[in-house]
């Protein structure tokens, strides 16, 4: 009985210690909105490697590409003009050689019948193998002609979207013009935050932005990749990876949210909170309810901004 007794008296103490809470304010990383915009790592141009006429032209605006594809053709008649004439040459020197090689056979034919002297021999030799050089030395170029012409296929350098074509079918180009932006994949948000946050803003740092900015059902973090050393009129600029975020809108702005530096709060469980007509309240021990006033819901709690100091007791409702 006796110990029933204690156990019966132990109880509500117990129950009091369980529901019972003591305000202790902590350190919380403050977060401050900035403005963000999706970019490229780099922005890409895919360059004609002759001079010519476009032919033909197989991309347009945000289209995608893979490495190594054919996005346009450049042609010149001159090459063409020049490669029928390295032909023709070509077939001339070849019934050339075919008449030495003839020539050459009759009078070694001839020298070892005793009827031809070893003189047109080695004459006709000799002029066999300078038609031999001359036919290598045309198809030598009609190689490096053909190689010309080849180059008249404009590839993508890179994977990524295509920006923007300053060119049409039938515009004249020169060596080095840019026939595409190509912007590169995969997409990173570039922050300018102001210089006043700068000591705090570090490489590995979490991002937070709203899931639907992008489109997407679920919030959306990520990551601080590089915080640029220059600081461009009174702003850091910072590059931040997220995945899910998209790649067809290169330069949309996004709002993110980014540590900037850490400050005392008071947090509770949201459990302690009692919700009346729109007013907030927590019940103090030995006091009653008092009315307080809500911060922000962080994954620790409930801020209190206004009605608690440290060393309160909160009963849960």
């Amino acid at each position: 009985m006796r110990i029933q007794a204690l156990l019966l008296a132990l109880l509500p103490a117990m129950a009091h210690a369980q529901t019972t809470l003591t305000v202790t304010p902590r350190d919380i990383t403050d977060q401050k909105a900035v403005f963000a915009t999706i970019e490229s790592p780099n922005v890409v141009p895919a360059r004609a490697r002759i001079g010519g006429t476009l032919a033909d032209l197989a991309v347009r605006d945000g289209d995608t590409v893979t490495p190594g594809q054919t996005i346009a053709v450049v042609g010149d008649e001159k090459l063409v003009l020049q490669l029928r004439a390295l032909d023709a040459q070509i077939a001339g020197l070849q019934s050339q050689l075919a008449q030495v090689q003839a020539d050459l056979t009759r009078a070694d034919t001839l020298f070892r019948q005793g009827s031809g002297p070893r003189v047109a021999v080695d004459q006709t030799r000799t002029a066999m193998e300078v038609a031999q050089s001359a036919l290598r030395a045309r198809t030598a170029e009609r190689a490096v002609l053909q190689q010309n012409l080849s180059e008249g296929a404009v590839l993508a350098p890179v994977a990524g979207r295509v920006l923007k074509v300053p060119v049409t079918r039938g515009s004249v180009v020169l060596p080095g013009d840019g026939i595409a932006m190509i912007a590169e994949q995969t997409f990173l948000l570039r922050l300018r935050v102001p210089e006043r946050h700068a000591a705090t803003l570090r490489a590995g740092d979490p991002i937070r932005l709203d899931a639907g900015q992008l489109g997407i059902a679920t919030p959306t973090a990520g990551r601080i990749t590089l915080v640029y050393p220059q600081i461009e009129e009174g702003r850091v600029v910072a590059d931040a990876t997220v995945s899910g975020i998209g790649d067809y809108f290169v330069g949309e702005r996004v709002r993110v949210w980014i540590a900037a530096g850490t400050r005392p709060a008071i947090l509770i469980p949201p459990a302690y909170l009692i919700t009346r007509a729109g007013l907030d309240y927590v019940r103090l021990q030995n006091a009653g309810e008092l009315p307080v006033q809500r911060g922000q819901t962080t994954d620790d709690g409930v801020e209190i901004l206004s009605g608690l100091r440290a060393g309160d007791m909160l009963i849960a409702p």
